[in-house]
C-alpha cells in the first residue's frame, strides 16, 4: 500500500472513532458543539457550582456577624401566667407561675446527664453546636408547615429555651443556628448542658431538672437514678402526652420507645454496660400534685383546653411560656349543674371510705361532656373527683369501649348505604329481624352468635325500632353483617369517632361497640345526628390570644357527614328508646329527648348518650382498680347490682338536663325528613312471651327511683307527679302515649317487652 493510500485509510478509521456529536463542516473539519451542550460544558457547571458556594459562604459570613448573641434571657426565664376564662369572660383560673430551681452541673448525676445526651444529641461533646443536616431538615419542615422537628442539638435547644422563643418561623430557626455557633465558641460544653437541663419544660409545671425530679419522683436532682433520668429525658419531647399518670395507651407506648432508646443508645455510646442495661426496669413516677388554683373541675378543663390547642399545633412549651388569654366555651351555670348532678346521683350514694363492705365503690369513675349541637361548643365537662385523686380527665380517656351507644351508627350506616337484609329487603326502622339470643349471624366469614342481655329471646320477628329500644344484640350483630363492617366504620369516622389500634373493622362484634372512644367523640356522633347530619366537632376553646402567636380555633360545624334523612330517621328511632325502651328513665315532660344506653362486656363501663334539640350530653361510668388502670366490673356499685347505662348515667343525665334547660323554651325534634320504611307484616299472630321483669341482680339499695329492669315508671297510673310538670298544663300531644300514629308506620302494637338490661 502506498503512502497516500495508507494516509487515506487512517483518516477513515479516525472518522469512525469520532464522537457522534461532531460532524464535518464545509471544509471537511470537525463540526462545532450543537444544542444544549453549548451552554452546559463541564467548565461552566463547575464554575457555577463554585460560585454558588462562594455566595453562600459570603451570605453565611454576613449573617454570622449581623446576628448578635442576646445579652439577656427570653421572657420564659421570667415566665408569665396563662389566664383561663369562662364563656362569659370571667376568670376561671390563672396558671403558669414558674416552678424552677437552678442547679449546677455537678449536682446532676453523670449518668443522668448522659441519658439526655444519648436521646437528644449523641455528638454533643464533638459538634460545634449545630447539626447541619438536621438544621436543613428542620428548615425544610418549617417551610412546608410541618414544624421544626428534627435536627436540633442540645446547644440549639438551650439557645431556643434561654434566648429565643418557641416560635416556629424560619427566621427564628436561622437566628437559633447562628447564636448556637457563637454560644458554642464562648461557653464550655458542661455549662451549655447545665443551661439546657435547667431551662427545659418537663410537664407538671416543672421547669428545669430540679423541679422535674421533685414533680415526678419526689427527690432532688442529685438523687436521681439512671432509670429516673432516662424517663425524664424521654418525657421532654411531649410532656402532656408522655406523663405516665395521664397518658393513654398510645402515649405510654411512645414514651417507652424513647425510654428504651435512651438506654440502648448509652450502650451504643459505651456509657452503659450491656449486661447492666438488661437489668434496668422502668420506674413509674409518683402521682402528680395539682397546681394551686386547679381544684375541682378546673384542672380538667385546663387539660382539655391545652389538648385542643395541641391539636391546633400549639406545643406544650409554647403554652407553658405563658402570656395566653384563653376563653373557654364552658358555661359557668351548666358546669355547676353537671357537677351537682354527678354529686347528687352518684357520689352521694357511694361510700368510698368503706373498703370492706363497699369495695366496688372505690373503683367507680365518672366522666361527662355536654355540647350545644347547633354550635359545637362544649358547654360543660366532668373529668372526675379532682386532680388530687385522678390525674387524667375521665371525659377524655380512650381506654374503654362505648358499648351499645355504637348501635345507632350501625343503623345510620345501613340507611345511608341503602343496605338490605339477607332476604333482600331494605333495612329501615320497620324492617324485621330475628331477636333470638345466641343466634349465629348469617353471611359472615367470622362466626358470631352474641347473647342478648340476660340471654333473653325477643322472638323470631322483631322490628329494628323494637331492637333499638331494647338494645337487642342478636339483631345488630346480623345488621352489621348485612351493612358490612367496613361501611359501618367509615360512617363512624365520618360522624366523629377516631380510628385507633384495635378497631375490629372486619368483625361483626363491632356492632356491640368493641372499639375505644371517649365522651367527646360520642358527643360528636350524637351532635351530628341532632344537627341533621351536619358534622359537629365539639370544641372547648372559644378564643386564645397571645401577642406573639396567632391561634385559630377548630371549626366546630362542618359539611354534611350523612344525609339529613338518615340523621333524622335515627333521631326518630332514638326517641323510641326514651319513650318506650331502655332509656325511659330520662323521659320528662320538660323536653323531648332521644338517646341510647350502653353497657360493656363484664359491666366494666356504662354509658348514657342522649340529646334534646338544644343539648347533647354523654355520661359514662368506668370501673378502674384503684392505683392502676386495670378495668374492673361496676356490678355492686352503691351496694347494689348491675350498674348499666340505664342506671346512674341516665339519672345523672336527666338531673343535669332538667337543670341546664330550666327556663328554656324547649323545642321538639324536626324529623319531617325521617323515613321509617314500609311496615313488614310479621308472620306471628300473637306477641311472644315477655321476658321476666325481675333483674338477675338486686337493684342498688341506695339508688333513688326504680331499678333498671322495673316497668317504666312513666307509664304507671300511680306514679307521683313530675315536679317539673304543672298539674294544670295540658299534656304535650307529641309526647302523649295516646298521640296520633305516624301515617308512615303501622299502628303500634302494645309493648312487647319490659325495659331490659341493655348492653
Amino acid at each position: 500500500m502506498g503512502r497516500a493510500e495508507a494516509r487515506k485509510a487512517q483518516q477513515q478509521r479516525g472518522a469512525r472513532r469520532a464522537p457522534s456529536g461532531r460532524a464535518k463542516g464545509k471544509g471537511g473539519g470537525a463540526g462545532k458543539r450543537t444544542g444544549i451542550r453549548r451552554f452546559f460544558t463541564w467548565k461552566k457547571v463547575l464554575g457555577t457550582f463554585l460560585g454558588g458556594i462562594l455566595l453562600l459562604m459570603a451570605a453565611a459570613v454576613v449573617l454570622y456577624f449581623s446576628v448578635d448573641e442576646p445579652s439577656d434571657p427570653n421572657k420564659l426565664a421570667t415566665q408569665q401566667s396563662n389566664t383561663y376564662k369562662w364563656s362569659d369572660g370571667t376568670v376561671m383560673a390563672r396558671v403558669g407561675e414558674t416552678n424552677r430551681s437552678i442547679v449546677p452541673i455537678d449536682k446532676i448525676p453523670e449518668d443522668v446527664r448522659t441519658a439526655f445526651i444519648a436521646i437528644e444529641n449523641k455528638s454533643f461533646y464533638k459538634d460545634r453546636g449545630i447539626d447541619v443536616v438536621g438544621v436543613a431538615r428542620g428548615l425544610f419542615n418549617t417551610v412546608r408547615g410541618k414544624g421544626t422537628a428534627g435536627g436540633s442539638t442540645i446547644t440549639q435547644q438551650y439557645v431556643k429555651n434561654y434566648y429565643l422563643t418557641q416560635d416556629q418561623s424560619p427566621t427564628r430557626k436561622i437566628r437559633e443556628l447562628v447564636i448556637s455557633l457563637k454560644v458554642d465558641q464562648r461557653m464550655e460544653k458542661n455549662d451549655i448542658l447545665a443551661g439546657y437541663l435547667n431551662t427545659n419544660f418537663y410537664g407538671r409545671n416543672a421547669y428545669g431538672i430540679q423541679a422535674a425530679a421533685q414533680a415526678y419522683y419526689g427527690v432532688d436532682a442529685d438523687k436521681l437514678t439512671l432509670v429516673q433520668g432516662a424517663y425524664l429525658a424521654a418525657v421532654i419531647q411531649a410532656p402532656s402526652q408522655y406523663d405516665w399518670a395521664t397518658a393513654g395507651p398510645n402515649g405510654k407506648a411512645l414514651v417507652m420507645v424513647r425510654f428504651n432508646a435512651v438506654l440502648d443508645n448509652m450502650v451504643e455510646m459505651g456509657k452503659l454496660d450491656a449486661a447492666k442495661r438488661k437489668e434496668l426496669k422502668f420506674e413509674e413516677p409518683v402521682k402528680p400534685k395539682p397546681t394551686p388554683g386547679m381544684d375541682g373541675q378546673k384542672g380538667y378543663l385546663v387539660q382539655a383546653a391545652n389538648d385542643e390547642m395541641n391539636r391546633q399545633h400549639v406545643t406544650d412549651a409554647e403554652i407553658a411560656a405563658g402570656g395566653w388569654d384563653i376563653t373557654l366555651n364552658i358555661d359557668k351555670k351548666k358546669q355547676a349543674a353537671l357537677e351537682q348532678a354527678v354529686q347528687d346521683e352518684l357520689e352521694s350514694k357511694l361510700d368510698r371510705k368503706n373498703t370492706k363492705e363497699r369495695p366496688q365503690d372505690q373503683s367507680v369513675q365518672a366522666g361527662a361532656t355536654s355540647v350545644d349541637a347547633k354550635t359545637g361548643q362544649i358547654v360543660a365537662m366532668y373529668g372526675g373527683q379532682g386532680l388530687a385523686e385522678k390525674a387524667a380527665s375521665n371525659a377524655l380517656r380512650t381506654d374503654y369501649q362505648p358499648g351499645s351507644t355504637f348501635k345507632p351508627i350501625v343503623l345510620a350506616s345501613a340507611l345511608e348505604t341503602g343496605a338490605t337484609t339477607q332476604g333482600g329487603k331494605p333495612i329501615t326502622p320497620n324492617a324485621l329481624y330475628d331477636g333470638t339470643s345466641k343466634r349465629p349471624v348469617v353471611g359472615s366469614k367470622i362466626p358470631f352468635n352474641p347473647q342478648n342481655q340476660d340471654d333473653k329471646d325477643f322472638g323470631k320477628e322483631i322490628t329494628v325500632q323494637e331492637a333499638t329500644n331494647y338494645s337487642v344484640n342478636s339483631v345488630y350483630a346480623q345488621m352489621i353483617v348485612d351493612v358490612k363492617p367496613q361501611n359501618v366504620k367509615k360512617t363512624a369516622l365520618a360522624l366523629g369517632m377516631k380510628d385507633r389500634d384495635g378497631w375490629p373493622e372486619d368483625k361483626p362484634a363491632m356492632s356491640l361497640g368493641t372499639m375505644s372512644a371517649n365522651t367527646v367523640e360520642m358527643a360528636a356522633v350524637y351532635a351530628t345526628l341532632d344537627n341533621h347530619g351536619k358534622k359537629v366537632t365539639p370544641t372547648i376553646v372559644k378564643s386564645a390570644e397571645h401577642k406573639d402567636r396567632e391561634y385559630a380555633p377548630e371549626p366546630a360545624v362542618g359539611s354534611q357527614a350523612i344525609s339529613r334523612q338518615t340523621a333524622d330517621t335515627v333521631t326518630k328511632v332514638l326517641t323510641g328508646v326514651v319513650n318506650d325502651g331502655s332509656g325511659s328513665k330520662v323521659k320528662s315532660s320538660a323536653y323531648e329527648a332521644a338517646g341510647k344506653t350502653g353497657t360493656t362486656e363484664s359491666n366494666v363501663a356504662g354509658w348514657f348518650t342522649g340529646y334534646t334539640p338544644e343539648l347533647v350530653t354523654v355520661v359514662a361510668m368506668f370501673g378502674e382498680e384503684p392505683g392502676t388502670h386495670r378495668q374492673v366490673t361496676l356490678t355492686g356499685t352503691a351496694g347494689g347490682g348491675r350498674a348499666g347505662g340505664s342506671s346512674f348515667p341516665a339519672e345523672i343525665w336527666k338531673t343535669y338536663t332538667l337543670a341546664a334547660l330550666k327556663g328554656v323554651d324547649t323545642a321538639e325534634f324536626d324529623t319531617s325528613d325521617a323515613e321509617m320504611g314500609a311496615s313488614q307484616a310479621p308472620s306471628r299472630t300473637t306477641s311472644p312471651t315477655p321476658p321476666p321483669t325481675t333483674s338477675s341482680a338486686p337493684p342498688p339499695a341506695t339508688t333513688s327511683g326504680p331499678p333498671p329492669n322495673s316497668p317504666d315508671p312513666t307509664k304507671s297510673t300511680t306514679k307521683s307527679p313530675d315536679p317539673t310538670k304543672s298539674t294544670t298544663k295540658s299534656p304535650d300531644p307529641t309526647k302523649s302515649t295516646t298521640k296520633s300514629p305516624d301515617p308512615t308506620q303501622k299502628p303500634p302494637d302494645p309493648p312487647l317487652f319490659p325495659q331490659s338490661n341493655e348492653r
